[in-house]
């Protein structure tokens, strides 16, 4: 059944449309997971560390392909509703030839910077974390182009009204990720090097598979066409994306400060439980941002069409099935805390410290879902200011300051509190936009 951005959507339909955006950010997620169980395992607590400290660098490039994969798709879907699908196509060609343009500078330019960077990173220029630091940044950097692209046609696969293909990349990344991370870690036991040529082929075909499928005849809404760059077209996409590449920027900030007051709080068994926690965390946030990714190119679809009962109606199943989805999430990572921590294999003492900061800071997950889409909500409504208003003041005012000012009373609790505290502001504000918007764009 081929469902389409111009359908009424029943609930059976939207979960049909939006579930292999969900499955291809989950699984994302999850062969992340599988490369640091491998790491964990086979390669040890300081190269767990390693990457630990030097991935926010590639959080901070990666945003590049999340904002304009958001922002690009909401003005590529708005016009596809405005029904000029010559011209969506241009915008489409564009934004991805600008992409692929920035992913080759910031791969010259990363590995001038990387160094200087992972001592800033890990606090000293040398010892075996620094030295695994430069040697996985190195070997990534090489990759972002790839990784840039890959995450730009995350979205515009959905646009495309090709969800499904854009979950078989994904996932076939994925598989060949987890396949070279046994053959390279495990069998010929390369370690961290071979976590860093694993994850590096993997986002190669990530990024040129999409180039290949939208470069032939297809039956999708996007091919590539002749194009130009349309300068007001790339700054609309980067403000639409922007609150992504807020959210990404400031995400980055935050593993960087949270890794600082650990480390000094209690150290680098702290560290590695809190890479342990972020691992599983991400999965279940990437449940709330597969749907937003998934619904938005239908909510932007039927604003540009000026569709509003179908914008009602897209509204209130999304409230629906984000709250029950908050509430199911809760209780599973309350659950499963200490099998979920306890499978990367480390010490009593590191698993000890992630199921008690995991089983408090999982409460995050009752609200923040309602905050992931009421920014993405705004993304497809082409209103950047202020769903990047909503993601700025969410991952980096909040963040920022709660994971600075908590453990000042409150010690290692605070840190593991500082994301709830953050959410729980969060949700304050995104409801009074959500409600001060709602006349004007019509979706309430």
């Amino acid at each position: 059944m081929r469902i389409q951005l111009s359908d009424h959507f029943n609930y059976k339909r939207l979960l049909l449309f939006v579930l292999p955006s969900v499955v291809m950010m989950v699984f994302t997620s999850v062969y992340s997971v599988v490369d640091g169980l491998f790491v964990s395992i086979f390669a040890g607590e300081e190269a767990v560390n390693a990457i630990q400290y030097i991935y926010p660098l590639f959080m901070v490039f990666g945003s590049i392909g999340f904002m304009l994969g958001a922002g690009g798709s909401a003005l590529v879907s708005k016009t596809l509703g405005e029904g000029d699908k010559e011209r969506a196509n241009k915008y489409f060609t564009m934004l991805v030839i600008a992409t692929g343009v920035i992913g080759l500078l910031i791969a010259l330019v990363g590995q001038f910077i990387v160094e200087p960077v992972a001592v800033l990173l890990c606090g000293s220029s040398e010892g075996a974390i620094y030295e695994n630091c430069v040697l996985y940044g190195r070997i990534l950097l090489g990759s972002q182009p790839f990784f840039i692209l890959q995450n730009i046609f995350q979205s515009f696969f959905v646009t495309a009204e090709k969800p499904r293909l854009g979950l078989l990349v994904t996932g076939g990344a994925g598989v060949l990720n987890m396949a070279l991370d046994a053959i390279f870690i495990a069998g010929f036991k390369w370690g961290l090097l071979g976590a860093a040529v694993a994850t590096a082929a993997s986002q190669l075909f990530g990024g040129v598979f999409p180039l290949i499928y939208f470069g032939i005849k297809n039956n999708s809404l996007l091919r590539f066409t002749k194009t130009k760059f349309y300068g007001k077209a790339f700054l609309k996409s980067c403000t639409n994306g922007s609150s992504e590449f807020f959210s990404n920027i400031s995400s980055a900030v935050v593993v960087i400060l949270y890794n600082f007051q650990i480390r000094s709080l209690i150290g680098e068994a702290g560290v590695t439980a809190y890479t342990f926690m972020g691992y599983i965390a991400m999965i279940f946030f990437t449940i709330f941002m597969g749907y937003s990714v998934g619904c938005a190119p239908l909510m932007g679809y039927h604003y540009g069409a000026q569709n509003k009962d179908e914008m009602k109606n897209l509204f209130k199943k999304s409230l629906i099935i984000t709250a029950i989805t908050a509430v199911v999430m809760f209780g599973m990572t309350e659950g499963l805390a200490y099998p979920l921590m306890a499978m990367f294999r480390q010490s009593e003492e590191i698993t000890g410290i992630a199921v008690h900061g995991f089983r408090i800071y999982s409460v995050i997950f009752v609200l923040c879902g309602f905050n992931i889409y009421g920014s993405s909500l705004f993304t497809s409504l082409n209103n950047g200011l202020v769903s990047a208003l909503i993601s700025f003041l969410r991952s980096i005012v909040f963040q920022v300051t709660f994971v600075m000012v908590l453990p000042i009373f409150m010690g290692i609790e605070g840190v593991w509190c500082a994301g709830v505290f953050s959410d729980i502001a969060s949700f304050i504000i995104t409801l009074i936009f959500v409600l001060c918007y709602r006349k004007k764009y019509g979706y309430l």
